[in-house]
């Protein structure tokens, strides 16, 4: 509130008149909701001046014997005080306002999801050109559950729900840059297009130590692994079990007539056959590179025996990057491609020059 000289000449009232006031905003919000986003950013003068509001409802302007009763409801936003040093509630202030309420991130991918599907800025063009089935959905929120528990993401700084929301935006665009250079009218979201998402996991993580020395890429690689890892045995066996179950002395009939799922895959990479992907390789050429693999459909067919082609197509490129993910084939990411053999042979070649940690390569 402040003296509106104007107004009094106007009126030809003297500067003692409280009719020559300007109320602002917070009195005209009288019998409303008032709130302050970012509370520690205002100077502690002006969080000084709200300490009458809050403990009498009402506000007194100095020079003026006036109180204005004021029914206002106030909410105020702050992130935690440990993690920014842009300033902070002044005590007095914090002491008068009556309840603070923690907020959390979401507690389990279906509320994510949710999140997720209203936040994120996806035009109806793209969502015509582009599909993005569930389990694309459930990987990119899984990656925000692994970073919040991750030992190399600083936990002060937190995984906001921002990472999932941009992650599924660069995804959806990576799908639909492939679309128009194959000149294809329809796709959806393949595993392999999650590697567009990693500017979205490496700019909204803060790292600790070691994860500065670990490398901001190659923490965004080993938290999408460890997404697949963790969704992997929401549709296939548990390929760890599968091992323990081998190793547990004489194996029951059930086990004996029971064929391990993934042994053919396995295999046929042992044989020294390799699989490489192009990150702009169509649809048609991608499905037909993964019926390549023996006993990839198979699997996909007898957990998912209603799947349709396209369906059955990432689900079988998710088998490759789920079995990568439990070390029991290689997965190599170049520049423009993935690279998938048997692990051996992978570990032979450590010693390439052109290797990069055994896990990311660049092509040159």
């Amino acid at each position: 509130m402040k003296v509106t000289p104007i107004k009094a000449a106007n009126l030809k009232l003297s500067f003692a008149d409280e009719r020559v006031l300007h109320y602002g905003i917070i009195p005209r919000s009288n019998r409303s909701i008032f709130v302050i986003n970012e509370l520690p950013d205002l100077q502690a003068r002006i969080q000084v001046s709200l300490f009458n509001i809050l403990e009498e409802g009402d506000v007194q302007i100095r020079g003026f014997k006036l109180r204005l009763p004021l029914d206002i409801m106030f909410v105020f936003t702050a992130n935690p005080e440990d993690y920014t040093n842009r300033g902070s509630i002044v005590t007095p202030l914090k002491d008068r306002i009556e309840s603070q309420i923690l907020t959390h991130y979401p507690r389990n991918i279906e509320h994510a999801l949710e999140i997720t599907d209203q936040e994120a800025d996806i035009h109806d063009e793209q969502l015509k050109k582009v599909m993005v089935s569930d389990l694309i959905k459930r990987l990119v929120e899984q990656v925000a559950f692994e970073a919040r528990s991750s030992e190399l993401v600083d936990k002060k700084s937190g995984v906001s729900a921002r990472l999932t929301i941009s992650a599924m935006e660069n995804a959806v665009s990576a799908a639909e840059r492939r679309a128009l250079i194959n000149r294809e009218e329809k796709t959806q979201v393949w595993v392999g297009d999650l590697s567009g998402i990693i500017p979205s996991i490496t700019g909204k993580v803060e790292l600790v130590y070691e994860g500065e020395q670990e490398g901001p890429y190659q923490v965004a690689m080993n938290l999408m692994d460890k997404a697949i890892r963790s969704q992997f045995v929401q549709y296939f066996p548990n390929p760890d079990e599968l091992k323990k179950r081998r190793n547990t002395g004489k194996p029951s009939v059930q086990q004996k007539t029971e064929e391990h799922p993934y042994k053919p895959v396995i295999n046929w990479f042992d044989k020294g056959n390799q699989l490489a992907i192009s990150f702009n390789t169509n649809d048609k050429e991608k499905i037909h590179q993964l019926y390549m693999v023996d006993g990839l459909h198979a699997i996909v067919k007898k957990y998912f025996p209603h799947a349709n082609e396209m369906q059955a197509g990432l689900l079988m490129e998710f088998v490759l990057h789920g079995l990568a993910s439990y070390s029991l084939i290689s997965k190599k990411l170049y520049e423009t491609k993935i690279e998938f053999k048997d692990l051996f042979g992978s570990m032979m070649n450590m010693n390439d020059p052109k290797e990069f940690n055994g896990d990311v390569d660049f092509e040159e």
